[in-house]
Parts: C-alpha cells; sequence; structure tokens
C-alpha cells in the first residue's frame, strides 16, 4: 500500500538550531512529528481525539530508522514529507522525507513504525475503523 504523499512546510527557527546555526539532529525528529500529526489531522482525527474516545487509545512510535543527509539550517524553509506505506490492524509503516523548499535538496529520510496503544497501559490496540479506513483512503 503506497498513498499519496502529504507535505506539512516548516520553518526553522533560532530555537532549532545550535551556535552555528544547523538544526540539531534531534530537531529533525520533532519535524517527523508534527507532520505525522497534521497528516492525522489531515485525515479527520488528532492524537487528543482518540485519547478521549471510550477506547481511550493512541499512536505512540515503535520505531524509527533515520538518515541524516544534509544539514538543515536557520530560516530554512522545509517541507516535511509522509507517505503511507502500509497500514495494519494495530499500527502503521510512514516513509517521511525532509527536502529544503528553495532548492528540493533531501536532507533527511525515515521510516517509522507507529503503534496504537491502550491507554493507560500501553498494550497493542486496534485503530479504530473509522480512522483506519480515512487513513488508508
Amino acid at each position: 500500500m503506497s498513498g499519496a504523499r502529504f507535505t506539512w512546510p516548516v520553518r526553522v527557527y533560532f530555537e532549532d538550531t545550535d551556535t552555528g546555526g544547523v538544526v540539531y539532529h534531534a530537531g529533525y525528529l520533532r519535524f517527523y512529528e508534527r507532520c505525522r500529526s497534521e497528516w492525522l489531522r489531515a485525515r479527520g482525527g488528532s492524537q487528543s481525539a482518540l485519547m478521549a474516545t471510550g477506547d481511550g487509545v493512541a499512536f505512540a512510535v515503535r520505531s524509527m530508522a533515520v538518515d541524516w543527509l544534509a544539514p538543515a539550517r536557520l530560516d530554512d524553509l522545509l517541507d516535511v514529507q509522509l507517505e503511507l506505506q502500509q497500514a495494519r490492524r494495530a499500527s502503521l509503516i510512514c516513509d517521511q522525507r525532509i527536502v529544503r523548499a528553495s532548492d528540493g535538496l533531501l536532507l533527511s529520510t525515515a521510516q517509522v513504525r507507529v503503534a496504537c496503544v491502550r491507554l493507560p497501559d500501553f498494550r497493542p490496540a486496534a485503530i479504530p475503523e473509522s480512522l483506519l479506513e480515512s487513513l488508508s483512503a
């Protein structure tokens, strides 16, 4: 399963960088997370809505493989992208990329496995059917 690519723009602010104006490696993880959250919202869901349902579930990152290819710098406008590769009953696999918008340079790639878990015990749980359908569409 390969879905349409979702893109979320992110500007690099001073708080995202080290003293040399380069984004610290952990900053990319925040950018990836924001993109996944906005993708979920664009598909009609949100973490807070999931947590508030009778099911009491949330998405949690299970694993992530990241490659850093080139630095993002202060004031860069980035396109953080997501493409759903697989949707299972209780997990998703997303391919993500960060591209500098001004020249299309690929800065980072990530493959992320996200698990749906029950709160508060964090045991695996089924993704609500209506949400699973909208994520896979």
